[in-house]
């Protein structure tokens, strides 16, 4: 699996210690509101990933103020708190995006896109009680945890050059697999943990091809945490989503909609494919793992997703590609070596030197840099940090 080095540890700071006497709330206040303008008022954006807003929710603060519990099954007619209506209005949404009915899926909104993965995994386990886990080498880590959390067994696949899960890999593995531990046994069937938006080149996996090279009884799950709106909303359109043949998405709410908390929803078809056992996804069987659960995400996702409409989201991510693709000729013009999956709005290029690896918070693999045009991230943005790395190049090239 792709991952991130370890960042180093950090001091620990004695005056936020939780000591035995209560502390001066006010103090404590203007500290907070000194770190908010110190990460979003002067801090320049990240383009190393979607971590900074793009939008100004000042005016929901007092929604920090109210108790605001989802309980019970998050279905209608269930036990639900005063978030599930919106809830269910951000899932009608995000089953549209993803070419689904919404009487055909469930799912719900969830804190985080590890919280809907784990969740993904929990149903496919239920479908196919015995299967192996198929993921790329270029999967997030948040599989490899959901699937130790799980004790399922997790095979990597090899990813092929532009970040993609390699098919004929695939298919070798589990055909292995099939004939060296069940031979002519009972085949308990295959998960393939498909990919949209894998974490170093924002490669998108192609579902309908996994799920050929899989074959007999198949449960695919995409996750789609960093990419689902892009390819529900971009150009070109990859084959990722339930129209294709997914069994269940989870896709990630805050990282392109620039919310101010993680954010992320989990989707999984009712009825499962033919010949499977077990029938429904989270919410239809009562199963959902985080329960109670917090609404505010969904009211943010509601509140954000309103504002801009299906049009304003369309606009959002074009405008958004059309940096990625700026970024591209500008990093190109540079000297700096520039890749781009289709449509993705990740741009990988050669790492520059520390001092701008660390003014621009980029994200770094190896000799790989990447920048992510989310959120903030504009073309003047881009060509400041071009600049930077054209500069640190100079006295290399002498």
């Amino acid at each position: 699996m792709s991952a991130s080095p370890a960042p180093a540890p950090m001091p620990f700071d004695a005056g936020l210690a939780i000591g035995v006497q209560p502390s001066d709330p006010a103090a404590d206040a203007r500290r907070l509101l000194a770190l908010a303008d110190t990460v979003y008022g002067r801090a320049r954006p990240m383009p190393g990933g979607p971590g900074a807003r793009d939008c100004s929710m000042d005016e929901l603060v007092p929604l920090l103020g109210a108790f605001l519990n989802s309980a019970g099954v998050p279905e209608p007619g269930g036990s639900c708190g005063v978030g599930e209506p919106y809830g269910r209005a951000v899932l009608e949404y995000f089953t549209a995006a993803t070419g689904a009915a919404a009487a055909d899926t469930d799912g719900y909104v969830t804190s985080s896109s590890g919280e809907a993965v784990l969740q993904a995994l929990y149903t496919a386990r239920r479908a196919l009680p015995k299967a192996c886990v198929y993921a790329s080498d270029q999967a997030h880590p948040r599989i490899e945890r959901a699937c130790d959390l799980l004790r399922m067994e997790l095979v990597t696949v090899k990813s092929l050059p532009e970040g993609t899960m390699d098919a004929e890999d695939l298919r070798i593995q589990v055909l292995v697999r099939r004939r060296t531990r069940f031979g002519s046994g009972r085949e308990p069937g295959v998960i393939v943990a498909a990919t949209c938006g894998t974490a170093l080149r924002g490669a998108v996996d192609d579902i309908v091809a996994l799920r050929a090279a899989a074959a007999g009884p198949v449960y695919l799950h995409v996750d789609a945490a960093s990419a689902g709106l892009v390819a529900a909303h971009g150009e070109p359109a990859p084959r990722w989503s339930f129209a294709h043949g997914a069994d269940s998405l989870t896709i990630g709410g805050h990282q392109v909609l620039g919310l101010p908390v993680p954010a992320g929803i989990v989707l999984a078809r009712r009825a499962l494919p033919p010949g499977m056992p077990g029938a429904g996804g989270p919410a239809a069987t009562g199963r959902a793992l985080a329960c109670p659960r917090s609404s505010l995400a969904a009211l943010l996702l509601w509140v954000r997703l309103r504002s801009l409409g299906w049009s304003g989201v369309t606009a959002l991510i074009r405008r958004c590609q059309d940096t990625a693709a700026y970024a591209v000729d500008r990093l190109e013009q540079a000297g700096a070596d520039p890749g781009r999956f289709p449509g993705s709005l990740t741009v990988t290029f050669n790492r520059p030197p520390d001092h701008v690896v660390a003014k621009w918070r980029l994200a770094c693999a190896g000799s790989v840099a990447r920048l992510v045009t989310a959120g903030p991230v504009t073309r003047q943005v881009v060509d400041e940090l071009v600049d930077d790395v054209a500069a640190a190049r100079q006295p290399a090239a002498a």
